[in-house]
């Protein structure tokens, strides 16, 4: 059985989609159905059931795809350490939110710059960063949502603490014992968030107060260190990481508003496309990342 038809066909069983699977081996979409064609043909079995959208593994897919992925990507590994060996450096193309991937990621990651790593970053929400990771844009992404389907494997990296914050001339007007109520504090406090919707306010509030917030925000700008700034010049309260706002805490720049016994978290997941652990450098990246996440 020709490797190339096998490669093929677990590329589209974990893609669902021969467009998304074409993309990926650099071929065309009708070269990728007339090769999965061909591979049913040998075998006398169907793989995929073809829907509106993309395709379904029949339970001999599903069975041949099991069988056939691990040593497909032993190959791949057993090629890659070679090339791996012979070129100076590979190139990592590492995606992720701006503020984690500036202040956590790629500090991380530096050393492996000296062991020939390249790296190349890109910034975006969960939604872009794992449809760009899909599609072949990156090798390894970041993302605060697990991804759904075959075609990409997540692994959790780290949860991100949120702390309720403002600077400490709104934290003395709203005095002691009036953070008992969420409505109450956003209807005396401007809000500083990333988005319209408040993601992080909302979240915050309905883990702590089980209510949502009402008023709209005075301040969007779609950076946490902007929310970060502009919360401790002291335009109105925020939600942000502690990992991000932890040494203003320290210095008293701006102030914690509540100190909830189980504070609200947000995990993190470390994905990539499955199967691409074979390579060398995306390997290292990951190993490097799941490590230095201990200590965040």
């Amino acid at each position: 059985m020709d490797l190339a038809l096998l490669r093929t066909f677990v590329t589209v069983h974990r893609a669902g989609s021969f467009t998304r699977a074409a993309a990926l081996l650099g071929l065309s979409q009708p070269a990728v159905t007339g090769q999965i064609r061909t591979l049913e043909r040998q075998l006398g079995r169907p793989l995929f059931l073809r829907q509106a959208r993309g395709v379904t593994p029949t339970t001999i897919g599903d069975e041949l795809a099991h069988r056939a992925a691990p040593h497909l990507d032993a190959l791949v590994e057993i090629t890659e350490v070679g090339l791996d060996d012979e070129s100076g450096v590979r190139t990592l193309h590492l995606a992720g939110p701006p503020e984690f991937t500036a202040l956590r990621a790629l500090p991380a990651l530096t050393p492996l710059i000296s062991q020939g790593l390249a790296l190349r970053a890109s910034f975006g929400n969960a939604e872009e960063t794992l449809e760009g990771l899909a599609a072949g844009h990156h090798d390894l992404a970041i993302a605060t949502a697990r991804p759904r389907g075959g075609l990409l494997t997540a692994t959790p990296l780290c949860d991100e603490e949120h702390v309720l914050v403002a600077s400490p001339r709104w934290a003395a007007h709203l005095g002691p014992g009036a953070l008992r109520k969420g409505h109450m504090v956003l209807e005396q406090l401007p809000v500083v968030e990333v988005h319209e919707s408040l993601p992080l306010v909302s979240r915050y509030w309905a883990a702590v107060f089980d209510s949502r917030p009402a008023p709209a925000a005075a301040v969007i700008a779609p950076d946490l260190r902007a929310v970060l700034e502009t919360a401790a010049s002291g335009a109105g309260l925020a939600v942000l990481p502690r990992y991000l706002c932890q040494d203003d805490l320290e210095s008293g720049r701006i102030m914690a508003l509540l100190d909830p016994p189980v504070p609200p978290l947000r995990t993190y997941f470390l994905v990539v496309r499955t199967g691409t652990l074979a390579l060398p450098h995306i390997a290292r990246a990951h190993e490097w990342l799941l490590r230095a996440s201990a200590a965040w």
